[in-house]
């Protein structure tokens, strides 16, 4: 059985920048600003990145959760093949909003067995156990619409897919601001790991965001999942400004010629 550490608790590179810096980064065991690296999300194995040695917590796990999540807001390159399964999408935003769709719906079913499991082992406790197993997606809702309020946008909580009314119309993800999108991408990626131990690379996430999201980003994410652990590059000071200044490594703290 694969062991899966909780979280990153030292980050060695031996040669960055064309081998002119080794880098050795101490990290805290939530929130950690600055850093780049990584090329895809899902899983890996801690050992086989060449030149990179991560110290974890528990010791002997070998293979780590992350998500990594970039901000720019380009058009799709690949229309070619989003025409060849019926979609008509835009920006890479929007793509990401499709792919994380398919996720969320297999995270509703996941849950929707836990809670019946939770009901039909018929304790005296099975009705508290199965609210608190679906406390997480309504915490995602009401996140969903404190933030979107200003626009009267209001999240559909009796449909499957992400959908949002405003003004008595339905809206659609994709027909969102990009600033809406990144930040809906944000707490999808966060919701669907199911408040599991798993580490979240976010590069500049305050791209198109409001400054007052800026600043309630880190404390959103933690709130909707209080087990992961967050590395984050960022130019924008209202990211760490609510209580995290403590939490950032300048670059040259963390790299020896």
């Amino acid at each position: 059985m694969q062991k899966y550490a909780e979280y990153i608790r030292q980050i060695e590179i031996d040669s960055l920048w064309s081998g002119r810096k080794h880098v050795l980064w101490n990290l805290d065991r939530r929130v950690n600003k600055v850093v780049k690296g990584l090329a895809a999300g899902g899983e890996f194995p801690s050992h086989m990145l060449k030149g990179v040695r991560l110290s974890v917590v528990p010791e002997d796990a070998k293979w780590i959760r992350f998500d990594i999540i970039r901000s720019f807001d380009n058009p799709v390159v690949n229309q070619e093949l989003l025409s060849k399964v019926g979609l008509s999408l835009v920006t890479e935003l929007d793509w990401q909003l499709y792919t994380l769709q398919r996720k969320y719906l297999d995270y509703q079913v996941n849950m929707g067995n836990r809670i019946i499991q939770a009901l039909q082992g018929g304790g005296p406790d099975a009705a508290a156990q199965a609210q608190a197993l679906s406390e997480p997606k309504k915490k995602f809702q009401d996140i969903v619409d404190e933030l979107f309020a200003d626009t009267g946008k209001k999240i559909v909580r009796t449909a499957n897919e992400i959908q949002l009314t405003q003004m008595g119309e339905t809206l659609m993800p994709y027909q969102l601001s990009s600033g809406e999108k990144q930040m809906l991408v944000i707490l999808l990626t966060v919701l669907i790991e199911d408040r599991q131990p798993y580490v979240l690379f976010m590069d500049e996430p305050e791209v198109s965001l409001h400054v007052d999201w800026q600043q309630r980003l880190i404390d959103i994410i933690l709130e909707l999942n209080p087990n992961v652990q967050i590395i984050l590059s960022t130019h924008a000071p209202a990211v760490i400004m609510n209580g995290w200044m403590d939490n950032v490594s300048e670059v040259s703290d963390i790299t020896v010629s």
